[in-house]
């Protein structure tokens, strides 16, 4: 018989799991001015949740991380 083995990105995440991520979009969002129902808070939320699928737990490091591939970091030393 063949075991299939999950990969974690493909696990679903928890009401826990969803309360980081949607705590870090919530800082970002008020941080960078970024609208709800915008396409830049669409990319940023699928970034934090990819990240996070991907092992990223750490909520500051989640914030920094999404900053970084989003170039929100580069645009705010300006």
């Amino acid at each position: 018989m063949v075991q299939t083995i999950k990969n974690r990105s493909q696990v679903p995440l928890d009401s826990r799991d969803l309360e980081t991520c949607q705590r870090v979009f919530d800082r970002l969002s008020a941080d960078y001015g970024v609208a709800r129902d915008s396409d830049e808070a669409e990319r940023m939320a699928s970034i934090i949740i990819e990240l996070y699928r991907q092992g990223v737990r750490d909520p500051d490091h989640l914030q920094s991380m999404v900053e970084a591939a989003r170039g929100l970091f580069e645009a705010s030393e300006r």
